[in-house]
């Protein structure tokens, strides 16, 4: 008979998991602010907005419709329709929306159904670091083993092609990228996307790209889909999803685009994780997704987030001991504290005790990231601007 030690133990797989920093941080701050504490949030990868009423106005119809039943596993048919026309006119590529076309409970699922449907135990998975925790650990759920491969301030933070090329072995089978990415706000320029590309067809592997951030992109800077380079769209999982342009995050919806040949698989592990997402938000996102009042409410946050990310910057460029690359994409910073003497878990924690400004130590999204910060700047103006006026306060302070 099993001990109470044993039988209300986790299972094996699980050890290796970490529980997600961000998270952790986010509850302390709401606790402190629920407690009467004036936090200022630079913690969530979630925009202040709200969703666009056409959204909104279409979900509680088609709820009044009684669109509250199943449909199909893969998606609403008219949803993925719309979802076929956007990544067209997003990335120039193509998918049927009959068979390459998954709607999934926000990108965390997607993230979830597309390794676990492709990684067997013993695989090797390179995933590039800092990078969002969800990937390393649901790669460790498989029973993959996780090769990191550090990105470097002094590169911007790019890829370099020479060290993942020097990293591969005979058993690596998938390489996971974030564009633009959380957390150092890179968007990865057209040459890297190039030659990293070129490299993953060489050695015939598969690739996981996370583009939930491709339409927030600055200073001109053009995105472009892994998959649309020469030999990568049957060999790449693409994720994508309506929380952060849509600001949607509540909402629980996101979508793969993959070759037809993976999305058997695909559909397994979604099948028997929700079977679908709700019905009434799939109808509402079709009906209204493309609408001229919906485009416009995108394009509007759009323009607040690129005037937040001046904001930011500048009030960063006034305190000698930050660091940061510059970024050009999502709504993240990610700063360089070790000019204050403090490593980046000493900086944040300091911060929030003394000054109640809440962010994300780099350690929690990657191990190399000892010295930095990450900041969302997804909050309001009036945020940042007392977020920056405290933060200048607290270093000169140190």
């Amino acid at each position: 008979m099993k001990s109470e030690a044993d039988l209300f133990a986790g299972a094996h797989r699980l050890e290796d998991m970490s529980i997600s920093l961000i998270r952790i941080v986010m509850d302390k701050a709401k606790a402190m602010a629920d407690a009467g504490a004036p936090v200022v949030p630079f913690v969530a990868g979630e925009p202040n907005f709200n969703t666009p009423e056409p959204i909104k106005e279409a979900a509680i119809q088609a709820i009044r419709e009684n669109y509250t039943h199943y449909t199909s596993n893969r998606g609403l048919p008219a949803l993925r329709a719309c979802i076929a026309r956007q990544m067209q006119a997003d990335t120039g590529l193509r998918y049927d929306p009959e068979t390459e076309i998954v709607v999934t409970s926000g990108g965390a699922e997607a993230i979830n159904n597309a390794l676990i449907a492709m990684l067997n135990p013993g695989d090797e998975v390179i995933v590039f670091s800092p990078a969002f925790i969800n990937y390393e650990n649901v790669a460790r759920i498989c029973g993959a083993s996780v090769i990191h491969i550090p990105l470097k301030k002094k590169n911007g933070f790019q890829i370099d092609v020479d060290e993942v090329r020097a990293k591969l072995t005979p058993k690596t089978k998938m390489i996971v990228m974030n564009n633009p990415c959380n957390p150092t706000g890179v968007l990865y320029t057209k040459e890297t996307l190039e030659q990293f590309s070129k490299l993953i067809v060489e050695n015939n592997l598969l690739a996981f790209s996370d583009e939930i951030y491709s339409r927030l992109t600055y200073d001109g800077q053009s995105f472009y889909s892994l998959a649309s380079f020469p030999g990568m769209r049957e060999r790449t999982i693409v994720m994508n999803g309506f929380s952060k342009t849509y600001a949607m995050t509540g909402w629980r919806i996101g979508y793969l685009c993959a070759d037809k040949r993976m999305m058997p698989h695909i559909m397994k592990v979604h099948q028997y994780s929700t079977t679908c997402s709700p019905t009434f938000i799939q109808v509402g996102l079709a009906k209204a997704m493309e609408a001229p009042e919906t485009k416009r409410a995108v394009d509007d946050m759009v323009a607040a987030f690129t005037q937040r990310r001046r904001l930011i910057l500048d009030g960063l460029h006034t305190i000698p001991q930050l660091d940061f690359v510059t970024p050009r994409g999502a709504f993240y910073v990610f700063v360089d504290v070790s000019g204050t003497g403090l490593s980046g878990e000493e900086f944040s924690n300091r911060l929030l005790e003394k000054t109640y400004v809440a962010t994300v130590p780099g350690i929690g999204l990657g191990k190399e990231c000892v010295d930095f910060v990450r900041f969302s700047y997804a909050t309001s103006d009036e945020n940042i601007i007392e977020g920056i006026k405290r933060l200048r306060t607290f270093t000169a302070e140190l």
